[in-house]
């Protein structure tokens, strides 16, 4: 043995000291960095020299400079922030909805019900012209109401597919980052030794990448990664990346779709597969939250609409003309999707139309239509929401059919993958307007009117005359009470036309609800509502009103008035009879309580969702982050291992000196 051996062993050993207090520098100087990993250097022991005597130890070698990371607990962490975020950007826009549906004055339930009180207000003055121009401002109050509720929704969407494109072009840089940094690892991967520092960086990235669209990852043997999405498309491989955009939606021309760029041109990407990020909450907020808001509200513009039309139609305005109807709503939207079969010009093989005769009846959502291929001419029409349900239809020759409350035309040949989308509501709301100008055109009168018999001798009174169809000018009928042969009350009724020719209908079993007749009959186009109880061989003669007494006549403005307290919204006409369906208001306020249901839900799981992502990064970081404690401690014990190590050098250098004196001499 030799002094020589000696230093080498100082030295080795202050080498491996000094390399441990460099890592734990460095560990200091980046205990603040987002998404740094804790670094230690490795030491190995040097292989030991043989003598007579034994094995004799050379010090020790620096092995390698590693960090400290656990692979499973990094990709839980990248999953929690993904869903993290998909609430929280969620629970955001839904708060930002719900501003759209306010409560009390400022909100489309109040103005609802201010204007059909309106109509109870002109039921008791029918001639007083102030109380008829405060009809037509609460029908423009209502229709701006509506307008600016559809505004609102159309700047929530403008605003979606602005962060769409914000974050897309952030999800693209990103990627390209990770394509680059792939490159670099490959490249000294043949080095032997990790690349701590860009593995850190390439985990950051992935991490950012995950708030904003949900990944996952996997290892190459070069020491890249695979970054795919949750649906299974790839974003990165290698040091290649692909490129997102957005695109507009084939469903809708007013929504955004994700689309991935690859050797066959432009993908759509299933929203459903995106899991979970920022991305994925905008899609689902869009194609849902935003799509049945509109939807809900344009049921309601096209429910009052449709019912007050109807009925202002079936009146008498000051003129004597059958009235106007009172409102327009937006059209109902049929579309092909963009990707149906097209001929060599670029046009569509198949076309679809729609029209919606009664808006009372239509529901709150869009329809998805495709053809059936075991039935000839068959169609299945999809409703997408509220619930969801799957309907078969057969179109005539022309392509027609209907299906709740739509008349639906199919033009040439749809191909077996074609799909059409149906909108029946979705512009109800925006295109809302009031149609009359004039306080006269307003049909408070009814064109018919009746009267007891002058021989009745029951207590029978007429509680109303509503129209429910237009009548035959110049008819008129007699409504007669008779017993059957067991005595019980019933009742019958001629109609004479203009011509002299008369009709008999019934007779029919007398109710206690004293409508003659109920539903889905009428008397000349008129239901009576009787109070009272009427005995046999009593009449009602029912006749068309006489032009001095329309002014003063309220039977329309009556029956609109009752429409505050009828079902007109989302009902079903079953052969000529509605059932079902909601009030006005409480449709308005069904559609409140819907969003805030949302709202609550989505504040829920934002806040569930956010606590499991913490707790992700919390088991991550206790695994990788740097403890500023601990590396103090560190550093004290490689100081000493580093003084300790000189003390061997000096003792070395002594010896070594001591050695030259003796062979001196």
């Amino acid at each position: 043995m030799s002094a020589s051996s000696l230093l080498s062993l100082g030295t080795s050993a202050m080498t491996a000291a000094y390399a441990s207090l460099q890592v734990t520098g460095h560990n200091i100087a980046n205990a603040s960095v987002a998404g740094y990993s804790r670094q230690q250097a490795e030491l190995a022991t040097a292989k030991g020299q043989y003598t007579g005597a034994g094995f004799f130890g050379k010090g020790v070698n620096v092995a390698s400079v590693t960090r400290s990371h656990d692979e499973f607990l990094t990709r839980a962490a990248f999953t929690a922030k993904s869903l993290s975020e998909l609430d929280a950007v969620r629970s955001q826009r839904l708060q930002q909805l719900e501003n759209v549906f306010p409560t009390g004055e400022s909100g489309l339930g109040n103005s609802v019900s201010t204007f059909l009180n309106a109509m109870v207000d002109l039921a008791s003055r029918p001639s007083d012209s102030a109380t008829r121009e405060v009809v037509l401002a609460r029908a423009q109050d209502l229709a701006t109401r509506f307008n600016a509720a559809s505004d609102q929704l159309d700047t929530q969407q403008a605003g979606v597919t602005a962060d769409l494109k914000t974050t897309v072009t952030a999800i693209n840089g990103i990627t390209q980052s990770l394509a680059k940094i792939n490159n670099q690892i490959a490249a000294v991967r043949g080095l032997g030794q990790p690349p701590n520092d860009l593995l850190d960086e390439r985990d950051r990235l992935v991490s950012e990448l995950s708030s904003k669209i949900q990944v996952s990852t996997v290892a190459a043997d070069d020491g890249t990664v695979g970054v795919f999405i949750a649906g299974g498309q790839n974003l990165v491989l290698g040091a290649t990346s692909q490129q997102l955009s957005v695109v507009t939606d084939p469903r809708d021309a007013s929504r955004s779709a994700l689309s991935l760029a690859d050797g066959n041109g432009q993908r759509v990407i299933d929203e459903n597969a995106l899991g979970g990020g920022s991305v994925a909450a905008l899609l689902r907020f869009q194609n849902e939250d935003l799509v049945d808001a509109r939807n809900m509200v344009g049921q309601l513009a096209a429910g009052v609409a449709g019912a007050m039309n109807a009925q202002q139609q079936l009146g008498l305005d000051l003129n004597g003309n059958l009235g106007k109807a009172l409102f327009a709503v937006g059209a109902p939207l049929a579309r092909p999707l963009t990707t149906n079969a097209k001929d060599a010009s670029g046009n569509y093989l198949a076309g679809i139309s729609v029209s919606t005769p009664d808006g009372t009846v239509l529901k709150a959502s869009d329809y998805e239509v495709r053809r059936d291929p075991s039935v000839t001419n068959g169609y299945l029409i999809t409703r997408l929401s509220n619930p969801q349900q799957t309907f078969s239809r057969t179109a005539d020759a022309s392509g027609n059919f209907e299906v709740e409350g739509m008349q639906v035309q199919i033009t040439g040949t749809p191909a077996a993958t074609d799909r059409f989308m149906l909108q029946p509501v979705a512009a109800a709301a925006g295109g809302m307007a009031a149609l009359i100008k004039d306080g006269r055109q307003v049909a408070a009168a009814s064109p018919l009117v009746s009267k007891l018999g002058s021989a009745n001798t029951g207590t029978a009174s007429v509680a109303s005359l509503t129209m429910v169809a237009t009548p035959a000018t110049g008819s008129t009928a007699t409504v007669s009470f008779s017993n059957d042969a067991s005595g019980k009350l019933q009742y019958s009724w001629s109609v004479t036309d203009a011509g002299g020719t008369t009709t008999n209908f019934g007779p029919k079993p007398w109710t206690d609800n004293g409508v003659v007749p109920p539903e889905p009959d009428s008397i000349n186009g008129a239901r009576l509502k009787l109070a009272g109880v009427p005995k046999a061989g009593d009449t009602v003669q029912i006749s068309d009103i006489q032009p001095a007494y329309i002014g003063a006549n309220n039977g329309n403005a009556m029956a609109m008035s009752a429409l505050r307290d009828a079902t007109i919204v989302g009902r079903t006409q079953t052969g000529g009879v509605y059932s079902g369906g909601s009030l006005a208001t409480d449709a308005y306020a069904a559609t409140l309580s819907d969003i805030a249901v949302r709202v609550q839900t989505a504040k829920a799981a934002s806040t569930i969702s956010g606590s499991v992502s913490a707790q992700a990064d919390q088991a991550a970081s206790e695994v990788s982050g740097v403890n500023l404690d601990e590396e103090a401690a560190r550093l004290i014990q490689y100081q000493q291992s580093y003084q300790a190590a000189a003390k061997v050098l000096q003792i070395a250098q002594s010896v070594f000196d001591t050695l030259l004196q003796t062979a001196g001499r």
